[in-house]
C-alpha cells in the first residue's frame, strides 16, 4: 500500500479549485493528490508553516528539443562554455543524483530538466518540431528527466494540407491532421507563419507574407490555412486545438495581421504564441516608427473568450533567437549580421537560428520589453495570458522569476522603465499601468491558466486525483529570490529539489494524442508521400516503443 503523505499548514495558492492563500493541508499518496479520509494518519508529514505551496509549474511554449534546439547547441558553444552568466543565476546545486551537461542560452537536454526541476516547473512543452523531426526530439525528450514533456508538429506549411485547403476538402484536412499528430506522438498542431515560409522557400519575401497573399503554387492564402486548419483542430476535439505563432513577426505594423488573424479564427479556439512580437504599430520595413498597439489588440482577446495568448516576453542580456519562421531567421541575419543557420525541411517547413542579444539603451530591444509586460497587465483575465519568454527566443525560462517580480512589484518596474530610453515611456502606455499581480494571479499565468489551456486535467491543480506535482516556496518581498529558488519541490510524488539541491532525477513521461480517423480518406497517402518526401512512408511514423514514459 502507498504511503500517505501529508503537506501540513501552508499557504495554498491553488486557482484552480479557487484556494486563494488559505492555510491548508495537502495530501498525497500513489504520486496523486488525494482527499483524505477523516480519520486518516500520515506516514509521513512536512511541516510548510510560513511557506507559499502551489502545483507545479507548467510551460506551455519553450523549445527544448528537435532539429533547430540542437542547432542552436552546436552555433552556440561560446554561450554554453561562460560560467557565472546571468542564465545561472538559479544557484541550483547538485545534490548527487545530477548527470553532466552545459549551461548556456541553449543547455543541454539534462541541465534543461534540472533547470525547470530547479524553479518548481514539472511539465514543458516544444512549441516547434517538424514531423519529420519528430523521431530525434522524441530522443532528446527521453533524455530530459524529471519533468512531463511533449511538443507540437508544424503544420502551417504543410504540402499535403495546403492542397486539400485548396481543393476545398475539409473531410481530407481533419483525417491528415488527426493521422500526422498519431504518427509523430505529438501534443498539438503548430501554425508558423503560415504560408509564409513556403512561399519564401520558392524565392519570395516570407516574413511579410500578409493574410491574403497567395502562396505560389498552392493557391492557398495565410488566411484560408488558419481557417482550415483552426477548424479541423476544433472539430477533432484535441486538447489544445492550434497554436499560432502569426505572419509578419517582428515587423513594424504587423498588429494589423495579428488582428486580422484573431478575427479570421471566427469564434473557435485558438491560442496565440508569444505575442509581444506580433503587436508593433509603425509603417512597414520603417523599425524607427514602431510602436506598441498592445491596447487594441489585448482589447479584443478581452472581448472574445476563444482566444488566449503566451506573451514571449524579452528580457535583456544574450540568448539564441530559434524560429521555425524561416524568413524571420533570414530577416533577423540581415539586421544583427552574426552567425546564422538556416534550413528547409523538405514538404514540411524551414527554419533559421543565430544568437542575439537585447540591450535595454536599444529603443527597439527596450520597446519589445515594454509590450510584452503590457499583454500580461492588460487582459483582464488571467486565465488567458500566459508566462513565456518563447525559450530561448526572448530569453531564458530562467528568467521568470524576474518576470514575476517585475509583475507584482509596481515600483521595481517602473525602476526598470527609467533605465529604458526615453521614447519607451512615449511609445508605450507602460508607465501609465498601476496593476500589480497577486500571488494567486502568478498561479494561474505559470500552472493553473496553461494546464486548462493544454487540457491537461490532472495538472495545474491541488484537488484530488491530480498528479502529486508540488512547489513549496519562501515567501519574501523580493519575488525574484522568492521564485528563484523552491523550498521543496515534488513530481508525482517524489522529492526532486530541496534547499536549492536536486535530490532525485526521476524519468518523467511524453505527454501525446492518438487521435481517431477515417483511415479510407488516406487511402492514397503513401503514394502521395513516397513521391514528395526522401523517407518512405513506412518508416515515417513513431513507435510506441520510441516514446519515453
Amino acid at each position: 500500500m502507498a504511503s500517505l503523505t501529508k503537506i501540513a499548514g501552508g499557504t495554498v495558492y491553488d486557482p484552480a479549485n479557487r484556494i486563494d492563500g488559505d492555510v491548508s493541508d495537502v495530501w498525497f499518496s500513489g504520486g496523486k493528490i488525494v482527499e483524505p479520509s477523516a480519520d486518516a494518519k500520515a506516514d509521513r508529514t512536512i511541516d510548510a508553516s510560513g511557506l507559499v505551496v502551489m502545483p507545479g509549474g507548467v510551460d506551455m511554449h519553450c523549445h527544448i528539443a528537435g532539429p533547430k534546439v540542437n542547432v542552436g547547441r552546436k552555433l552556440r558553444a561560446d554561450d554554453r562554455r561562460r560560467p557565472g552568466e546571468a542564465l545561472e543565476r538559479s544557484r541550483l546545486q547538485n545534490g548527487g543524483a545530477t548527470r553532466s551537461g552545459t549551461f548556456g542560452s541553449v543547455p543541454s537536454t539534462f541541465v534543461t530538466a534540472y533547470k525547470y526541476a530547479g524553479l518548481g516547473y514539472t511539465a514543458a512543452f516544444d512549441a516547434a518540431v517538424p514531423p519529420l523531426g519528430a523521431r530525434q526530439a522524441h530522443q532528446e525528450l527521453a533524455d530530459t528527466p524529471t519533468i512531463d514533456r511533449g511538443f507540437y508538429t508544424l503544420v502551417g506549411n504543410n504540402h499535403y494540407l495546403m492542397e486539400q485547403i485548396a481543393a476545398g476538402e475539409p473531410e481530407q484536412v481533419e483525417a491528415y491532421l488527426a493521422w500526422l499528430l498519431t504518427a509523430t506522438k505529438s501534443y498539438a498542431p503548430k501554425l508558423v507563419n503560415p504560408g509564409g515560409v513556403e512561399t519564401w522557400k520558392q524565392g519570395g519575401a516570407g516574413h511579410s507574407t500578409g493574410l491574403d497573399d497567395v502562396v505560389p503554387h498552392f493557391n492557398v492564402t495565410p488566411r484560408s490555412i488558419i481557417q482550415g486548419i483552426t477548424a479541423a483542430a476544433n472539430s477533432l476535439g484535441l486538447p489544445h486545438p492550434v497554436h499560432i505563432h502569426c505572419n509578419q513577426l517582428g515587423m513594424p505594423g504587423n498588429w494589423q495581421t495579428t488582428l486580422a488573424t484573431m478575427e479570421s479564427i471566427d469564434g473557435l479556439t485558438g491560442h496565440l504564441s508569444h505575442i509581444q512580437f506580433h503587436s508593433y504599430g509603425g509603417g512597414e520595413g520603417e523599425e524607427s516608427s514602431l510602436d506598441s498597439r498592445v491596447t487594441q489588440l489585448a482589447d479584443y482577446v478581452n472581448a472574445h473568450a476563444n482566444l488566449s495568448v503566451d506573451v514571449g516576453q524579452i528580457m535583456f542580456g544574450q540568448t539564441t533567437s530559434m524560429t521555425g519562421d524561416g524568413p524571420l531567421g533570414y530577416y533577423l541575419r540581415n539586421i544583427y549580421g552574426d552567425r546564422w543557420y538556416s534550413a528547409d525541411t523538405e514538404v514540411e517547413a524551414g527554419c533559421g537560428v543565430m544568437p542575439i542579444e537585447y540591450k535595454n539603451k536599444n529603443l527597439m530591444h527596450a520597446l519589445q520589453w515594454a509590450i510584452g509586460l503590457e499583454w500580461y497587465l492588460l487582459v483582464v483575465d488571467p486565465w488567458r495570458v500566459v508566462m513565456s519568454t518563447d525559450h530561448p527566443n526572448g530569453g531564458s525560462f530562467l528568467a521568470y522569476p524576474e518576470v514575476v517580480r517585475l509583475l507584482m512589484d509596481r515600483t521595481y518596474r517602473r525602476d526598470v522603465l527609467a533605465s529604458c530610453p526615453a521614447g519607451v515611456r512615449e511609445k508605450t502606455v507602460l508607465a501609465d499601468l498601476d496593476r500589480e499581480y497577486t500571488l494567486g494571479e502568478i498561479a494561474i499565468i505559470t500552472r493553473a491558466g496553461p494546464a486548462r489551456l493544454l487540457g491537461l486535467k490532472q495538472k495545474g491543480h491541488l484537488g484530488p486525483g491530480a498528479d502529486a506535482d508540488i512547489t513549496l516556496y519562501t515567501p519574501s518581498d523580493n519575488y525574484a529570490e522568492m521564485f528563484q529558488l523552491p523550498r521543496m519541490v515534488f513530481k508525482a510524488g517524489v522529492l526532486l529539489v530541496e534547499n536549492g539541491e536536486i535530490r532525485t532525477a526521476t524519468m518523467g513521461q511524453t505527454l501525446h494524442v492518438d487521435v481517431e480517423y477515417d483511415e479510407d480518406r488516406l487511402a492514397s497517402l503513401p503514394d502521395w508521400f513516397n513521391q514528395r518526401y526522401s523517407i518512405e512512408f513506412e518508416n515515417f511514423a513513431i513507435d510506441a516503443a520510441e516514446v519515453a514514459g
